[in-house]
């Protein structure tokens, strides 16, 4: 038996998650996409997964280049989200122009400052899966901001890690 698509996209909203930009670099053009499908995988050694859409415009270049790197956001960096999520046009390259400030660590994927934490990962195993395809990479590098706190994505809307704080002190 199988579920209509609407239905299982209306259930996955109630499904919370970190809300993460997942860049690459192949030659001299950066790409990147907003996600929420993220999962470590394991601890040794350390792998973490990203789900990319076939049709995400980097999806090919995460493949192309052999790395990619996990941002986490933090809620100043909404706008970003928004438009690695292509919200407002903008593609490839440019994405990465006039936001953020952006450095590499071990891979030469794009590093966002400023996020709770940065994983630079070489890819390790892609697995095609219906529209997407799951990427295991193998973490190379960690970019760690301790202070600042995840911004979530629930119910279609953005939430800040702020909120689920202070109900964890009020349990």
């Amino acid at each position: 038996m199988s579920i209509d698509a609407a239905v299982f996209k209306k259930g996955m909203r109630h499904l919370a998650a970190s809300v993460t930009l997942i860049t690459t670099k192949v030659q001299d053009q950066r790409g990147g996409l907003t996600a929420t499908a993220v999962c470590s995988v394991s601890a040794e050694p350390p792998q973490i997964l990203v789900c990319v859409n076939k049709s995400a415009s980097a999806h090919d270049p995460i493949g192309e280049a052999g790395f990619f790197c996990v941002n986490i956001l933090c809620p100043e960096h909404r706008k970003l989200a928004e438009r690695f999520a292509g919200m407002d046009g903008i593609e490839g390259d440019e994405r990465f122009n006039d936001m953020g400030e952006w450095t590499t660590l071990t891979t030469g994927a794009p590093v966002l400052k400023g996020c709770p934490v940065s994983f630079d990962c070489k890819l390790v195993t892609e697995l095609s899966a219906g529209t997407h395809t799951i990427y295991i990479g193998e973490i190379v590098d960690v970019a760690l901001h301790e202070t600042a706190l995840p911004l979530l994505y629930a119910d279609g809307t953005f939430v800040h890690g702020e909120a689920l704080k202070k109900a964890a002190q009020a349990a």
